[in-house]
């Protein structure tokens, strides 16, 4: 993995944490015990923090950024999926952020709710437990959610990590 302080502030990462050596992490980092961070994955706690918490899944090429005024903050048992952008947003325990989806400013995606693939939470736009945020700008359905939608990809991925931990190897 690629970690940088940033001056004096340096990522805090658990030990219980699988962090693959492909993705970057800068600065005012938290990842908690049991998550998994992906390849090409970029967690850049320059302007204020990220937090990223138990057991959450940011799989590969998802960007967490934050700005000076707003931090990003995901909770425990998430999935943020493949090439997904979070930024200064907050997203609550049990929920799925889809593959190519963008959450925004001041949003709030909450516990067990789903942003579908490619959506575009807009500033300020709370999404409701249970709800699915589709399209974009995002249109909730609300109710729409199957707790297995949101929990069964996060439990994989830290099903996964055990795996890589133990056998990744470079063959180059």
């Amino acid at each position: 993995m690629t970690l940088y302080a940033l001056g004096d502030i340096e990522p805090r990462i658990d030990p219980d944490a699988f962090v693959h050596p492909d993705c970057t992490i800068i600065g005012n980092v938290e990842i908690g015990a049991g998550s998994t961070i992906w390849p090409q994955a970029v967690l850049r706690g320059d302007q204020s923090r990220i937090v990223v918490g138990e057991r959450t899944s940011v799989q590969d090429g998802a960007v967490l950024h934050c700005t000076r005024e707003l931090e990003t903050v995901v909770g425990n048992d998430c999935t943020i999926g493949h090439l997904a952008h979070l930024e200064g947003c907050t997203v609550e325990n049990g929920s799925l952020i889809g593959t190519g989806s963008i959450v925004l400013h001041r949003a709030i995606v909450r516990s067990g709710a789903l942003v579908g693939a490619g959506a575009v939470v807009p500033n300020g736009m709370e999404v409701p437990g249970g709800a699915m945020a589709l399209g974009v700008p995002a249109q909730l359905r609300l109710g729409a959610v199957k707790p297995e939608q949101v929990t069964f990809p996060a439990e994989e991925y830290v099903r996964n990590w055990g795996r890589y931990r133990a056998e990744l190897r470079r063959i180059d």
